[in-house]
């Protein structure tokens, strides 16, 4: 048994063959299109077609396009994906503990009986229980969570054993006792009488905790000083005027509960998530100091108990363990609908992009659902007889701390020799602070460090959290991702620029990179949904007309590139079981994000630099609303949305229909569909990708529809970008 492989990696070499010639071709076109575009900066200005400005803006765009999806090319190079055998581990005895991180900050947006459900199924993963600690980190300090954990306490008493007895896989109580649990159970009458039993001290749990919070009232369940509070640290004991011992309880060991409110005041910045984690860190080293730490979101539960002991299946294995950081495992999502209108399932990144990258150096800690080997985040090598003033400038004062990064430490990590000096939490210990996307800026400086990370995606999902069902939360999120991305993006940490000289391999680097660069698709998207068709309404070929000669070589070539982009995306989706309807969702929100979210994080991240701004961060809603549930598992975008978000898209899609209009009529009536053929096609391509604007605007009557005085003032909008860019046209001509 010990000399089995505790898992095996699948290279997909049919993937890395047509990946690569995919590569190879698309480059080799795209090669071309520059080389056109070059040499019209060479012809003599008197023969030129179309003014200098709106060209080099066209090109700049095309090179932009160009140099991301070049970039994100590396996270196809060599797809691979894991088999595990959680089986040949070793006994209960010989496991390492395991520290669990569930973070929350906002019961408002953030239910506290969504996130109590969490925590119990940490509570019951199966694993040795007296090596399972469970701590949640309540930065709001509300008095609702605080009860709201002693309630799960008190139930877990019950689900516990509950769980363990009949091999309940699905950890998360409000899911089980749902219609979607899919391990109901055996049927058998004990069973049943079991299950109602517990489903009853579930339901007590829930109305206890539905009665604290209209005691507390709507709006008022964080604490009255949630920027401003002591720390609380509370072990979760048994009480001694506890009611009843449930039968199935009566030996059952319990896993470590702790509830975490760290200290905050108005005058010291707390770092958001980083912050919070760095806090769980510090406590959980002096109480129970586990060598390995799962970090999970609030809402993000346990849906396979077994997962702690697949990610052990690598942190256990020789082979890989001496260099490995962390292993990832995919966030997928219970409330998905077939259509997924808003790509919230995140396909792309878990089915396509990580997989890639563990064929690498492994994937991006992606913020919750990963098992980390808690000395990665301990910055470079700690030498046991390191001067102790040392080490406190580093980790802080406290000696309880000191002591447990001495007694953690063993010197099995990847071949780094920088001194560690004056080190400090957030900078090179623990989770960094550079930006609100601090999973990634602590995944990339770890693989520059010579750390490996993997990615394991079993056929059951091992978590299951809320998707983003609303147009609102999903540009909310996007606008946040991208203002952390774009803080590293210009910084000293750019992936391109700090990563090269270091431990981690180009190719790795390069997805870094294209992750880092996404949201300055705003700018490329920005430019091909207005100039070409600004052009077109003042009849100004931006491409080759259809009579030259050069476009009989052109238009194929761009009509490939076009093609060739659309069917590799077709392939990747249908590969996994999608549609082409799925593909088609998946362009529409690339876009809507990229012309708003992408743009106003970008702009968010420079307002920063400057100092016009402080750092924000705006946790995502959880709360579950039925009205646009039930608009999302239709199929309909529910646009009740800020203007901020509405009136881009809206004004953008109505300049792109009065092109395509504008441009048909110049097409029949003046004759020039040589020279505007591109551009017309360009206008009635975004106007199909967002049909869904247009029904909105004019077809439907719903409350997610889009408001008539949106559309008015998008109308506006649009006259007004046309007039000006007009005259600005009509000067750069001369």
């Amino acid at each position: 048994m010990d000399s089995l492989p505790l898992h095996v990696c699948h290279v997909h070499k049919l993937s890395i063959l047509l990946n690569r010639a995919y590569l190879l071709v698309h480059s080799a076109a795209l090669a071309f299109l520059i080389y056109y575009r070059v040499s019209f900066l060479f012809q003599v200005p008197n023969t030129r077609t179309a003014p200098v400005l709106p060209w080099l803006l066209v090109f700049a765009s095309e090179l932009l396009l160009s140099f991301i999806w070049l970039l994100g090319q590396a996270f196809r190079w060599r797809p691979v994906t894991r088999t595990v055998f959680p089986e040949r581990i070793p006994e209960d005895d010989k496991l390492p503990a395991i520290d669990v991180f569930i973070c929350t900050t906002d019961p408002d947006k953030e239910p506290t009986v969504v996130v109590m459900n969490t925590v119990l199924s940490a509570m019951a993963l199966d694993y040795p229980p007296e090596k399972l600690h469970v701590y949640l980190s309540d930065d709001g300090g509300s008095p609702l969570t605080f009860h709201g954990i002693r309630e799960a306490w008190r139930f877990a008493r019950y689900w516990l054993p509950f769980c363990r007895r009949y091999g309940i896989k699905t950890g998360c109580p409000e899911l089980y006792f749902s219609a979607l649990a899919d391990d109901i159970g055996f049927g058998s009458s004990e069973f049943m009488i079991q299950r109602q039993k517990t489903k009853e001290r579930y339901e007590m749990m829930k109305d206890s905790i539905t009665q604290a919070r209209e005691r507390c009232g709507q709006g008022h369940t964080r604490s009255n000083t949630a920027r401003d509070h002591p720390s609380v640290v509370e072990v979760m004991q048994d009480e001694s005027n506890y009611d009843t011992v449930p039968v199935l309880a009566d030996k059952t060991k319990m896993p470590l509960l702790v509830y975490v409110s760290r200290e905050k005041r108005p005058t010291h910045p707390h770092h958001f998530k980083a912050g919070a984690l760095n806090v769980l860190q510090r406590v959980s080293s002096i109480i129970s100091n586990s060598p390995y730490i799962l970090v999970l979101d609030c809402d993000m539960y346990c849906n396979d108990p077994t997962s702690a002991r697949k990610a052990m299946c690598f942190h256990l294995d020789p082979k890989v363990s001496n260099s490995l950081a962390f292993v990832q495992f995919p966030q997928r999502f219970h409330n998905i609908s077939k259509n997924d209108i808003y790509d919230s399932q995140l396909r792309s990144v878990f089915s396509v992009q990580w997989e890639g990258l563990d064929g690498l150096q492994g994937p991006v800690l992606s913020g919750t659902c990963f098992y980390m080997k808690r000395v990665s985040l301990y910055g470079s090598t700690i030498d046991e007889d390191m001067d102790l003033e040392e080490l406190k400038r580093s980790f802080g004062s406290s000696d309880e701390v000191i002591k447990s990064v001495r007694q953690i430490y063993k010197p099995n990590r990847p071949p780094v020799h920088m001194k560690l000096t004056l080190y400090k939490w957030g900078k090179e210990v623990g989770f960094l602070y550079d930006s609100v996307v601090e999973d990634y800026s602590t995944g990339f400086r770890l693989h520059c460090k010579g750390w490996t990370s993997v990615y394991c995606d079993p056929s059951r999902p091992q978590f299951l959290g809320n998707g983003t069902t609303s147009l609102n939360d999903l540009l909310i999120q996007g606008t946040r991702w991208s203002t952390g991305l774009i803080d590293v993006c210009f910084s000293k940490f750019c992936p391109l620029i700090y990563g090269p000289p270091r431990n981690i391999s180009i190719l790795e680097t390069m997805c870094y990179g294209e992750l880092a660069f996404t949201p300055l698709y705003c700018l490329p998207l920005w430019c091909f949904a207005t100039i070409p068709q600004l052009c077109l309404l003042n009849g100004i070929p931006l491409y080759p007309k259809v009579s030259n000669s050069f476009f009989v070589v052109y238009l194929p070539t761009y009509v490939f590139v076009f093609l060739s982009a659309i069917s590799k995306h077709l392939y990747e989706v249908l590969l996994i079981g999608g549609s082409f309807q799925t593909m088609q969702n998946e362009q529409r929100v690339w876009m809507i994000k990229s012309v708003t979210c992408h743009l106003y994080g970008s702009l968010d991240s420079i307002m920063k630099k400057i100092g016009m701004r402080e750092s924000s961060f705006m946790p995502t809603n959880k709360v579950d609303d039925d009205e646009r549930a039930k608009l999302y598992q239709v199929g309909k975008f529910d646009f009740q949305t800020s203007n901020m978000f509405l009136l881009p898209m809206v004004a953008l899609v109505i300049l792109n229909t009065a092109a395509f209009v504008g441009g048909l009529v110049r097409v029949i009536f003046v004759g020039d569909w040589d020279k505007m053929f591109v551009q017309l096609f360009i206008s009635w391509y975004v106007v199909f990708m967002n049909l869904p604007i247009i029904e909105g605007m004019i077809i439907r009557k719903d409350k997610g529809r889009i408001q008539p005085s949106v559309t008015q003032l998008s109308v506006i909008m649009s006259i007004l970008f046309l007039s000006l860019g007009s005259i600005i046209i009509s000067i750069v001509s001369y």
